[in-house]
Parts: structure tokens; C-alpha cells; sequence
């Protein structure tokens, strides 16, 4: 009894001596030190920090110095930017008639967004496809009549802006055989006509066209208003489309700096945040302080307590690999990149915690403490280790509101599926995704560094802390034992 009563009193103190190191090098993650580096990153001379543009090349040289000056090791082979390719079209010329009436680009209808085909196309058939939603509890899809068919969708509430759902339509029509998608958007007519650039990655769908449209010209091809059309209906129609292009070739990156682990340094936990935001539209600077600056400054925040408990002798037994992401505003491109292309194995990788926007306060979250929460997604999946896990480190640290509501899978707005984490988690990586919700100033140019709630944000970017902690220390890597859930 006494064996056992020294055992347990053994593991007691030395589980007490690593909290209150954990707790030491967390003091070290204020809110002036949170507030100092955001006011570089949502800065105008960030410019807004559109993928592929100066802006965002001058917020990774930042990031990069940033990870020198803490003495991390540069993670692509001596570099600490990981490139990959972006291509940028410009419109030469876009028409679009229907029944022989034209309709003026940007007035009543424009390209697709972060895709543009190149070509001309004639059909006389349209199917309405409703939303152009498809997944587990809804399909709008369900129709043989589809196949080798121009689709119309007009989803509700939904238009350019929201890239990482617009993302998703444009991926499920050509996998459900449609020739083109015709997006109904009520953002027409617009206040700038110039055919302005657009930026797509090489994806399957970057030659499959998409056209956003006015409801004048959905009306003008369904021949009726479209609250009365129907769903699966073919429609009869004259419509002739062509868009003339030309392509330049650039470049973007993932910014990544890595602490090397001990006796597990073969292993390795992700803290990841993306860095980039959607630039400029004219002269207006679009500064996505909360989206997701805040999740870059959370990053390179977690990585200096990091750094100074290295410096201490308290080095992580497995490797910690901070990686601030490009691209995610044009859909999840800079982390898709690195899963596709990794430079660390994706078995060996424990979890991805992943960062995007921990600024600011939801206020459509009416209940509970809106000054002590964070919405927590993802935990649910994967892994059976990770809510339990998450559970322990909050009660014993953090003590802030988990509020886990968006892990119902039939939430509407299917946030696991919207950041950089899902792509770690596509191959099979457990994930943790920290959240504070969206709010009127959501991509908008309002997103400012004014509004951001810093002794707020500091409590949760502990709390991704002292997870990433006790990840990087724990005996095991994460089970990954519960089957991924498709879109």
C-alpha cells in the first residue's frame, strides 16, 4: 500500500511541476503582446493581404522574420516559405445573350469568381437546381436530367463573397455531370463595370465555367419569375456565352517555422492560422483584423511561449510545426497545398490545431458568458482522445465556455468544412478548429483592429496553448479511430 501511495504521489508532483511550467510560459501569451503584432498584420500597409499580391507577400515576410527572431528552424528545405502556384486571369471580353437579347457584363452578369473558362458556349436547355446544395440531408442534385446540362442555382443568401460555400457549389456541379453553372446572385448591378482580375488555383473545376448572374437574365432564361420555377424542371432556351481570357502565372506561400521535439521529434503537432484576407477593392482596404490576423497573431504568439520554454530547457518531446497559410479566402488553397505536398508525414502528425478568427464576440451567441467563450469545432471527429482531452486542459487552465454547437452536423453553416483545418483532417490528421463566430464586420472593410476584444482573445489563445502542450508532451499520439465525415 505504501508502493503504491509513493507511485501515485511520485506522478502527482511531477504532473502539478509540468502545469505550473505550462501555466509559467502561458503568462507569457498578453494581450499587449497579442495586440502589438496584429496592429503590424490588419495595418494598411498589409494592404489587405489579398493571396498573390504585394500585401500579402509583405505580411509572410513579417511572419518569416518573426519565426528567425525566435530561433525556429525554417521548415521547406532552409527556406520558411513553402510556394505554390496561383494563376491570376484577366477578362479581355465576356457577352452573354439570351434569346437574342444582350445583357452588359457587371451590370447583369460576371465571371465566376475565383474561376474563369475560356471559350464560347451555345445550349438551349437549363436546369434549375434550387440551392445547388448536396449533402447529407439534402440533395438538389438528384436528377439524371442534369448530365451534360447548363445548371442553374440561386442560393439564398450566398454570392462572391462567401468563397469557401461558393467553393462547394462550384466543386459538386461538374461532379454531378453538369456543362456550366449559372449562379443567380442578387449582387448586380455593380458599382464598377471594368473587367477586373480574378485569381483561381489549378484545380478540375478552374476550366469548368461559371457564370454569377442578375435575376434579370435568370428570369430572361426561365422565361418566369424565379419563385415559380421548379426544381429538376428543364427549361427550353436560346443562351450564347463567351469569355476571352488571358493568364499570368504567380506565385503565393505558406509561411512555416518549426521547434524540433525530443524523444518524439518524429512526430509532430500543427498550430496553424491563415494569414491571408481579400486585399483591396479600389482604394477601400479590406483589414481582416479577426479574419483571421487574429488567428496569424494567435500562431506566432503560441510559437514565442514556445520558444522561450525551449530557451528555459523545456524543450516538446514531439516537433511543433507553427504554419501561418495563404489562399484560404479563395478556398482553402495554401493548406490543401501543404496535405497534398507534406513535408512532414501526415501519419506522424499528431493533430492540427487550427486557428481562424478568436477576436471578437458573436452577437447572435444571446446565452451564457459572451466574455468567456470560444466555439470549439471538430473535437467530435477523428478522434476519441480529443473532446476528453480538451475537456481536462480547460477545466484545469482555461475554464472558459466550450461551446460546441457547430459540430451538429446538420448546422447550416458547415464551419468544420470552411478552414484551413479541414484539409488535415480530409487525410485523416485530428483537428481542433477555435472560433468566435462571424459578426456584422465579417468580410467587410470594417474588420478592424479597433474592434478586437484582446483580454478575450488572450484566454483562447491559451487555451490552444496549453492543448498544443499537452499534445506535443503526452505519451501517445491522438487515436484516430472514428471514421471522417464526407461532405
Amino acid at each position: 500500500m505504501k508502493k503504491i501511495f509513493f507511485l501515485f504521489f511520485i506522478a502527482s508532483t511531477q504532473l502539478s511541476a509540468q502545469n505550473k511550467t505550462a501555466e509559467k510560459f502561458a503568462e507569457t501569451i498578453t494581450p499587449e503582446e497579442l495586440k502589438a503584432k496584429l496592429s503590424v498584420i490588419a495595418s494598411a500597409e498589409m494592404e489587405g493581404r489579398e493571396t498573390a499580391t504585394e500585401g500579402q507577400r509583405k505580411a509572410a515576410a513579417y511572419i518569416e522574420a518573426y519565426f528567425k527572431k525566435l530561433k525556429l528552424l525554417p521548415g521547406d528545405s532552409g527556406k520558411y516559405q513553402m510556394s505554390f502556384p496561383v494563376y491570376q486571369d484577366s477578362l479581355v471580353s465576356a457577352n452573354i445573350s439570351v434569346n437574342g437579347k444582350s445583357f452588359q457584363f457587371a451590370q447583369d452578369f460576371s465571371n465566376g469568381g475565383n474561376t474563369i473558362a475560356q471559350g464560347s458556349w451555345q445550349f438551349s436547355d437549363v436546369v434549375f437546381a434550387g440551392e445547388g446544395r448536396k449533402d447529407s440531408t439534402h440533395n438538389d442534385y438528384d436528377s439524371s436530367a442534369m448530365k451534360g446540362k447548363w445548371v442553374m442555382i440561386a442560393p439564398v443568401g450566398l454570392n462572391e463573397s462567401s468563397a469557401r460555400q461558393l467553393t462547394q457549389r462550384i466543386n459538386i456541379s461538374p461532379a454531378n455531370g453538369a456543362a456550366g453553372l449559372l449562379f443567380v446572385s442578387d449582387n448586380f448591378p455593380r458599382t464598377n463595370a471594368q473587367l477586373k482580375s480574378r485569381m483561381f488555383n489549378e484545380l478540375p473545376q478552374s476550366h469548368f465555367p461559371v457564370v454569377f448572374i442578375s435575376r434579370n437574365v435568370a428570369e430572361a432564361i426561365l422565361d418566369t419569375t424565379l419563385t415559380n420555377n421548379t426544381a429538376h424542371k428543364l427549361y427550353n432556351t436560346n443562351v450564347k456565352i463567351a469569355f476571352n481570357k488571358i493568364t499570368n502565372n504567380l506565385q503565393s506561400t505558406d509561411v512555416i517555422g518549426v521547434l524540433p521535439g525530443t524523444d518524439k521529434k518524429d512526430e509532430y503537432v500543427f498550430v496553424t492560422g491563415h494569414y491571408d484576407h481579400l486585399g483591396k477593392r479600389d482604394s477601400v482596404i479590406y483589414y481582416g483584423a479577426d479574419d483571421d490576423g487574429s488567428g496569424t497573431t494567435s500562431v506566432m504568439q503560441i510559437a514565442q511561449a514556445f520558444a522561450a520554454a525551449r530557451d528555459k530547457g523545456y524543450k516538446p518531446r514531439r516537433t511543433m510545426v507553427f504554419m501561418t497559410v495563404s489562399g484560404e479566402e479563395k478556398g482553402l488553397w495554401g493548406s490543401e497545398y501543404y496535405t497534398n505536398h507534406p513535408l512532414f508525414p501526415l501519419d506522424s502528425t499528431s493533430v492540427d490545431l487550427n486557428i481562424d478568427m478568436v477576436g471578437r464576440i458573436d452577437p447572435a451567441r444571446t446565452y451564457g458568458d459572451s466574455l468567456n467563450y470560444v466555439y470549439t469545432i471538430g473535437e467530435d471527429k477523428l478522434s476519441s482522445d480529443l473532446m476528453t482531452i480538451e475537456d481536462s486542459i480547460n477545466n484545469t487552465y482555461s475554464h472558459l465556455e466550450l461551446d460546441r454547437k457547430f459540430n451538429d452536423p446538420n448546422d447550416p453553416n458547415r464551419f468544420y468544412y470552411r478552414s484551413d483545418h479541414y484539409n488535415f483532417a480530409s487525410k485523416g490528421v485530428p483537428i481542433i478548429f477555435y472560433f468566435n463566430g462571424t459578426h456584422a464586420d465579417y468580410h467587410q472593410p470594417t474588420d478592424t483592429i479597433d474592434k478586437i476584444n484582446f483580454d478575450l482573445m488572450s484566454k483562447r489563445v491559451k487555451l490552444v496553448f496549453y492543448t498544443a502542450w499537452e499534445m506535443a508532451n503526452r505519451d501517445a499520439m491522438l487515436k484516430r479511430d472514428i471514421p471522417l465525415r464526407q461532405k
